[in-house]
């Protein structure tokens, strides 16, 4: 696959474009990975490809998952760049940190209408950072929220544990649920010492066009099921424009992407791969399957209804 690549030195974000093979004017910003280029990305561009669009896949820097007054103008100046380029709708997609940033982005730029947020959460967290320190393999940054936009960071929880107990905390209940990664006692325990304030979350009312927020009730990172209901009341009560979808499973993890984009990560042996990383999984993979393919109709129609309005 051709791209073209963008750096925040010279474009205003980090990036890389890939066009669709069919000319189209619709175009994606996905962050699904770690990198724009790494294998979780093209996997996503591949899946997004065969329905029609052009895809800008974004992350902080190369190989950085760590999401730390990540300065939102760079999702609109892609934005920019893709109008300026012929593109007449902008969408984006993301999943767990990037599923709460693609709602932060959709929330104050209007030219986004579609936004697709698999297990986010409704409210900014706190900076973090990840690599090596201290034996911790991710800690919390010190007066630092997740997304910054024109030089000041945006209102955030703060973690109830700073570094290194942050780590320990999820390092010892990943170990005990024999998850690959299980942070829920981080969340958890960092709402009920300090309940949210209005500035912290999200005001998804303010999102266009069409809106889908996907998660599961077994998720061991967060409990992205409350939250998705949370943003459904909020958007109950609230004046909005935005056509949504706020769809909650039983089963699913934390990895509820549609089953044709699990099959193009890891071809035959996607079942197998995500029972290994979620105990949830190996207990219902039946159910978790069943619900990859319930995702997947879901996320073809949402797109498609989106590309022909």
């Amino acid at each position: 696959m051709k791209r073209q690549r963008f750096v925040p030195e010279k474009d205003g974000f980090f990036g890389a474009y890939w066009e669709n093979k069919e000319k189209s004017n619709e175009a994606i910003i996905a962050m699904l990975g770690d990198d724009t280029e790494d294998y979780m990305a093209r996997s996503g561009v591949k899946w997004l490809h065969k329905y029609g669009v052009n895809v800008m896949t974004m992350s902080p820097s190369r190989k950085d998952y760590g999401y730390h007054n990540y300065p939102l103008e760079r999702i609109e100046n892609a934005i920019k760049w893709l109008k300026d380029n012929g593109n007449r709708k902008i969408g984006i997609v993301g999943a767990s940190t990037t599923g709460m940033l693609a709602l932060v982005a959709a929330s104050y730029f209007q030219d986004i209408t579609l936004t697709i947020a698999m297990t986010p959460s409704d409210f900014v967290w706190q900076g973090f950072e990840q690599g090596k320190k201290d034996g911790c393999k991710e800690w919390p940054i010190k007066g630092e929220s997740t997304v910054s936009y024109r030089g000041e960071p945006l209102p955030y929880m703060e973690f109830v544990y700073q570094h290194p107990q942050y780590w320990q905390v999820v390092e010892k209940a990943s170990k005990e649920s024999g998850d690959m990664l299980n942070s829920r006692k981080l969340f958890d325990d960092s709402e009920a010492v300090k309940p949210h304030n209005e500035d912290e979350m999200i005001k998804v009312e303010n999102i266009q066009g069409k809106l889908i927020l996907i998660g599961a009730e077994d998720d061991s990172l967060w409990d992205t099921g409350k939250y998705i209901r949370r943003m459904e009341q909020r958007l109950k009560s609230r004046p909005h424009q935005c056509d949504y979808q706020a769809v909650v499973y039983k089963h699913g993890t934390h990895f509820v992407f549609p089953e044709t984009m699990i099959n193009t990560m890891v071809p035959l042996i996607g079942d197998f791969v995500i029972t290994r990383l979620f105990s949830a999984a190996k207990k219902h993979p039946k159910e978790c399957k069943e619900t990859r393919i319930d995702i997947d109709r879901r996320l073809v129609d949402i797109i498609n209804s989106w590309r022909c309005k």
